[in-house]
């Protein structure tokens, strides 16, 4: 049966190809671009963000995160490059030779002894060899350090990832808090604004009334001029603090972000125990510290053991061609092999790992000080941390009560002035008042909130993934 008439073409080959290729540029036109968007909101925040939102999204997009995380790959890796030299090692080598003018011997004629030597031709003039080589190490310095050291290189890079993090965490935690109540201090001047203008308004009509003269509405224009001016500044600050906040998250600048967060949960989280003790073990910066010791202590051994011998095993399998003609070369192989065991002993080396030794002991007496540096550092930091939240805490009790009485105060005044009793300008004083009390409060209680974020810090209670 002739199937000939049934078989496809190579252009019917050729066509369908171009179809699907049509196809496939047509599909990524279209829908790419969504594929793209859809992406990158995934990357984006719904809704509204409070602060463990924040630092999570912080965590996981910030540029320095992604950098620490390749800084730990790249550190595995140097780890496995390390350890790779325990394994057997299997290379091949090839060669080929040819000979423009063969190499001459000279040796003694064996007729006659006592006669001149003869001038031999030695060798062919094509030669080819590929060999098998095969190695491993039974034991070396190097390779039995880094086996021992390989864990607590892992460590070090994830104490350094981890340290990273933290600084970050509280760097976003302060950024927010920073914004949230910049946006609080903007809702009070919007409350003292309604409030400013209404008095401005209810003095301009007392004084067309003529119950009153000029200049209570005066004084009433000057300070709502001077609110809306507070307003516009405060603002921009929340702009650009955004932008700030943005820039610590990693969040994109041009998408929109909003915070929100439980007013009664932000004072619960003012109060911490200021009975606890610092325990230098719990800190990052002193782990990170104790591992480089540990690893300084692995560079001490290394130049001590650096005075013992190395030994590696090995195997060769070679395969020789020789003749003197080229298109023959391959006809016949002349294989040899071998395996055998490698010492090498160190012997003098003009006093250089002496000095080595003396050099790592003197790095690992340094470092040693360096923890009790540290652990002295960290005390003083913890000591002035709280100092600084005790203060602040008292400073926010008393801001705290002083918006309290000074809302008092001019809530009492203003009903003395609608009854005649008070005059404006007292109105404006105390209004003045109750708008500074209110800003201290907030202020004071962003430095709490900060001084209390850095005695977390100091007694090492801050956590990240």
């Amino acid at each position: 049966m002739n199937f000939s008439s049934t078989r496809p073409e190579k252009s019917d080959f050729r066509k369908t190809r171009i179809g699907i290729i049509l196809f496939l540029q047509v599909f990524i036109t279209l829908y790419y671009p969504g594929i793209l968007i859809a992406q990158s909101q995934q990357d984006l925040i719904q809704g509204e963000a409070d602060l463990e939102i924040c630092v999570d999204f912080a965590l996981e997009h910030q540029p320095l995160v992604r950098q620490l995380s390749l800084s730990e790959e790249i550190s595995k890796r140097d780890i496995g490059i390390a350890l790779s030299d325990w394994l057997p090692k299997v290379d091949i080598t090839a060669a080929i030779q040819h000979y423009l003018k063969q190499p001459v011997s000279i040796f003694p004629d064996f007729e006659n002894p006592s006669g001149p030597k003869r001038e031999i031709t030695t060798g062919v003039k094509n030669t080819s060899s590929l060999q098998f080589n095969a190695s491993q190490v039974i034991y070396n310095n190097d390779v039995l350090i880094a086996g021992r050291t390989a864990r607590f290189y892992r460590l070090r890079s994830t104490q350094t990832t981890r340290e990273g993090k933290i600084d970050l965490a509280v760097r976003v935690s302060k950024a927010f808090y920073d914004v949230l109540l910049s946006e609080a201090r903007l809702d009070f001047l919007k409350e003292d604004h309604a409030r400013i203008y209404k008095s401005m308004k209810d003095a301009h009509s007392q004084y067309e009334s003529g119950i009153s003269d000029k200049i209570d509405y005066q004084r009433a224009t000057i300070s709502l001029n001077n609110i809306n001016a507070e307003i516009l500044s405060t603002g921009e600050e929340i702009k650009a603090k955004y932008f700030f906040l943005k820039e610590l998250m990693g969040y994109p600048v041009s998408e929109p972000l909003r915070i929100v967060y439980d007013s009664l949960k932000m004072m619960q989280d003012i109060w911490i125990d200021t009975t606890n003790s610092i325990d230098h073990r719990n800190r990052v910066e002193y782990q990170l510290l104790l591992t480089s010791l540990n690893l300084q202590r692995f560079s001490v051994e290394y130049y001590r053991m650096g005075f013992l011998p190395s030994l590696s095993a090995f195997g060769n399998y070679n395969l020789v061609y020789q003749n003197d003609n080229f298109s023959d070369l391959y006809i016949r192989d002349f294989p040899n092999s071998s395996v055998g065991l490698r010492l090498a002993v160190p012997l003098f080396d003009g006093s250089r790992r002496i000095q080595q030794l003396k050099r790592a002991n003197l790095q690992y007496r340094e470092m040693a000080l360096d923890t009790l540096n540290l652990r002295s550092r960290m005390n003083t930091e913890y000591a002035q941390a709280m100092a600084s939240y005790k203060s602040n805490l008292k400073i926010f009790h008393a801001a705290r009560e002083n918006s309290g009485i000074a809302d008092e105060v001019y809530n009492t005044v203003k009903l003395q002035y609608d009854e005649g009793i008070k005059s404006y300008l007292e109105v404006i004083v105390s209004e003045s008042d109750l708008r500074s009390s209110r800003i201290n409060e907030l202020n004071a209680l962003y430095r709490l909130l900060s001084s209390k974020l850095d005695v977390e810090k100091s007694l090492g209670n801050i956590n990240v993934n």
